[in-house]
């Protein structure tokens, strides 16, 4: 008797229980500090970009000057090109790594806030629906999504001020 009470209680706190389900990406996505992130994001990568193009372009010359004159020069002179050339290669390489650090640094940092906004618009949803668990569906489909979960996008997006 004790262990059917306990079973039929366990089966309603299951059932009382809520859940509910929001594409965090596609949120994030639609609010405006996005796209002002984004972008602040693409200007600094451009102008990192046209940096390793400038330095590219001067490699591209000095190799180019190097062949053309190559069989007139001595040898001490070859090895101080070929050194020179060898020296603003290895720079492109670590501005390049330097660079992309600083874009994945930077990105972090003007989402950072976006992503918290977002977070915390999710939780006060959550807490005003009564709900105990949020499935973040961004990866992808889940295998099965019960009607019964709720879809938190429009009161998310309600609370954030997005259409």
């Amino acid at each position: 008797m004790i262990m059917a009470l306990a079973i039929a209680g366990t089966a309603i706190t299951l059932h009382a229980q809520k859940f509910g389900h929001v594409i965090s990406d596609q949120l994030v996505q639609e609010m405006p500090e996005y796209d002002s992130a984004q972008a602040e994001v693409e200007e600094l990568r451009q102008h990192y970009m046209l940096e390793i193009e400038r330095i590219q372009v001067e490699i591209n010359r000095k190799i180019e000057e190097f062949s053309a004159s190559e069989a007139t020069m001595s040898n001490l002179i070859k090895e101080a090109k070929a050194s020179e050339i060898q020296e603003l290669q290895a720079r492109l390489q670590n501005y390049s790594q330097t660079a992309q650090q600083e874009l994945q640094q930077r990105g972090q940092t003007v989402m950072g806030p976006v992503m918290d906004k977002a977070r915390r618009a999710i939780e006060d949803v959550a807490k005003e629906n009564g709900l105990i668990y949020v499935f973040d569906m961004s990866g992808g489909n889940p295998i099965y999504a019960s009607e019964e979960s709720l879809d938190m996008m429009p009161l998310v997006k309600a609370k954030l001020g997005l259409k």
